[in-house]
């Protein structure tokens, strides 16, 4: 058994080159090997979101406060409130955040494979993202 006490893994601001606007990225677990499950809570301010982004075994988004945004690609802006699950499919095409006027906290689950857990790509254009 392991516990890791609230507090012990400090926070960190989400890297501009994954992310538009503020966003604080709360680790939370990290399996040891042979398991490959990983778990952050992530906080996004209003209008902040991912780059599109995929994993190469899914993801897992529970929606704990706000209101948030979501979208795999070629499907519709789907919205996001506390206690919503989301589960993006491996190699699915996809971008989170929070709403423009409402922050949004999500607890992310994902499995890493060969190493890694997240192929990043370009960033949601103003376009592509409701004002």
């Amino acid at each position: 058994m392991d516990i890791s006490k609230a507090g012990a893994r400090p926070s960190r601001p989400g890297p501009e080159e994954w992310f538009t606007g503020r966003v604080r990225i709360d680790p939370l677990f990290e399996a040891p090997s042979p398991a490959r499950v990983a778990g952050a809570s992530v906080t996004f301010e209003p209008g902040a979101r991912t780059a599109w982004h995929t994993h190469p075994l899914g993801q897992t988004l529970v929606v704990t406060a706000g209101f948030g945004l979501a979208q795999r690609e070629g499907g519709p802006i789907e919205e996001l409130r506390p206690g919503d699950v989301v589960w993006f499919a491996p190699g699915e095409k996809h971008w989170h955040g929070a709403s423009p006027s409402t922050a949004m906290t999500h607890i992310a689950i994902q499995e890493m494979q060969d190493g890694k857990a997240v192929d990043w790509m370009e960033h949601v254009s103003a376009e592509q993202y409701p004002a």
